[in-house]
């Protein structure tokens, strides 16, 4: 049997096999937020392996593209029966896709060049990539996702950081104390951005906070960050700064000195990366970047699919399957110099 996962913030998994019936759990959605779970996630393949993959699809059981078709404004789901959730009435909200729990070590993303784009592990020279444990940090540290209808252009320079983007939708840290999984679409408020320079590309980094977060009240800006959580800015940094060093490659560079910008500069750039989306999958901008932006809802893309089309290519993909064991070498602690 595959696995499905809601996206509502509390929940377990089903039966991942069919000789474990007798062990299934019965999702655990509350009933305020039983409307949230409007998005499935159905798992092929086996996870810690190449094969495996994460694909989207709504409540009633159509696949959809987490990078297309997934709105990037809250308020736009309306069209879909999903009220948004405001905390204040002129806050913007935005959809997160979460590749990478918390506190977890594997590089999981957007397959932005396979159909449908599903969530996959990253692979280079053949292997699958974990991010170090680098003291005093456990894997990512924050819930690490990206945020849908957005895409950083390789093609465009950008005037403030003076270089290309890194042909990904735009990253989104969620700094929040709850734990989410793979494939799990939350509401955020961004509270500013971070322009992180990676191998001479712009890497933005979002700085948002889940809106089911505890602390999601008190946290309305950058400054709010550093009074409510003190030093999680800096680790943030240090963070990016470090994270491919045990690889052996050098610390990684920030423009405007490694300092945040705020929300106002962070939702600037979000448009402008929406911009760039939109001309991409209508077609209007040439596609040279291998980027596939097949689609099931944008009626004026000439990329959008039939369900039938859609539903071919998760049937096409490796059935789902027990996950492998982690090789011990992920709970290895690297401890670099200041």
């Amino acid at each position: 049997m595959r696995l499905l996962v809601g996206t509502a913030t509390r929940f377990a998994l089903l039966c991942s096999h069919p000789s474990q019936k007798s062990k299934c759990l019965i999702p655990v959605v509350y009933p305020h937020l039983r409307r949230m779970a409007h998005y499935l996630t159905e798992m092929r393949g086996r996870q810690n392996s190449p094969d495996y993959r994460v694909y989207f699809k709504t409540s009633n059981g159509k696949y959809i593209s987490p990078f297309h078709d997934i709105p990037l404004h809250v308020a736009d789901e309306q069209e879909c029966g999903v009220p948004p959730k405001k905390l204040k009435t002129n806050e913007i909200l935005f959809n997160m896709v979460v590749e990478v729990p918390r506190w977890t070590n594997a590089k999981m993303e957007v397959g932005t060049k396979e159909p449908l784009n599903p969530i996959k592990q990253d692979v280079k020279k053949g292997k699958l990539r974990y991010v170090a444990n680098i003291f005093p940090h456990k894997g990512y540290i924050w819930n690490y996702g990206a945020l849908p209808q957005t895409w950083e252009d390789p093609n465009h320079t950008d005037k403030e950081t003076k270089c290309c983007g890194d042909n990904d939708p735009i990253d989104v840290v969620d700094i929040g104390s709850i734990v989410c999984v793979t494939g799990q679409v939350i509401q955020v408020k961004v509270l500013g951005i971070l322009a992180l320079i990676d191998e001479g590309e712009t890497d933005w980094k979002v700085i948002a906070i889940n809106i089911e977060d505890p602390d999601a009240l008190s946290l309305n800006s950058i400054g709010d960050v550093r009074k409510v959580k003190p030093g999680f800015l800096e680790a943030t940094v240090d963070w990016f700064k470090k994270y491919k060093v045990p690889d052996g490659k050098p610390e990684n560079q920030f423009a405007f000195n490694g300092q945040f910008k705020d929300k106002d500069f962070a939702i600037e750039v979000i448009k402008s990366t929406h911009s760039y989306w939109k001309a991409l999958v209508l077609k209007t901008k040439t596609n040279d970047v291998q980027i596939v932006c097949q689609n099931s809802s944008l009626c004026d893309s000439p990329y959008k699919c039939s369900d039938a089309e859609a539903s071919a290519v998760v049937k096409a993909a490796a059935e789902y399957a027990e996950p492998l064991p982690v090789s011990p070498d992920v709970d290895k602690w690297h401890f670099l110099s200041k």
